[in-house]
Parts: structure tokens; sequence; C-alpha cells
């Protein structure tokens, strides 16, 4: 359980495109921010829960995050395995005011 969580700018929200996706450090931590199409913003822990793989080493094409080394699939929406189902990528709050992305980190 998160007792506190601090927002944090990350980007500019011109920095990741409706239908792509970008990895940005803030304070050491790494966060991958996807612009899904029809624009909504999520940010993820950038690595795959499989085995620890990069995720924007993957593909995104429509709502469907693909990691790259063994083709798990994810919803971006929802942060919720396709196949396999039952598995979920570690998301975080995140909010867009001014032109900007603000993800929630544990303080």
């Amino acid at each position: 359980v998160i007792d506190e969580v601090e927002y944090l700018k990350v980007c500019n929200l011109d920095q990741v495109w409706e239908g792509e996706m970008e990895v940005f450090e803030v304070d050491e931590e790494e966060v991958l921010i996807v612009h899904a199409p029809g624009g909504e913003v999520r940010a993820y822990n950038p690595i795959c829960p499989h085995q620890e793989q990069p995720l924007i080493e993957g593909e995104l094409e429509n709502c469907v995050l693909t990691c790259s080394a063994h083709l798990w699939q994810f919803d971006v929406l929802s942060g919720e395995g396709i196949n396999p189902t039952g598995t979920s990528l570690i998301n975080y709050p995140v909010k867009t005011e001014e032109g900007a992305i603000w993800v929630a980190f544990p303080k």
C-alpha cells in the first residue's frame, strides 16, 4: 500500500505523440509513458513482468503493447495481460496538466 505519493513532471505532452510510447527517468526511476490511440495517457513500470525485458523494445499497435522478447501482450489502457491473461503491468497514477504529463511516485 502506498501511503503518500508525489506527482512529478515527467515530460511535456508533445514529447510522446498519440500512438507512441517512450521511457523517461525521473529521480532515478524509469517510467514508460504510453500515449494511447484516442488520447489517453498511461504510466507503467517499463519492464515486462515475464522475464524483465524492456517494454520500450516492444511494439505498440492500437491499444496493445507486445513485448519483443516472448510476445506477451498487454492492454495499455488497463495494463492487464491479453496473452497470457492473469498478469498485468505495474501502473502509476498519471495526470496531464498545462501541457505536461505528471506521474505519482511513492514518497
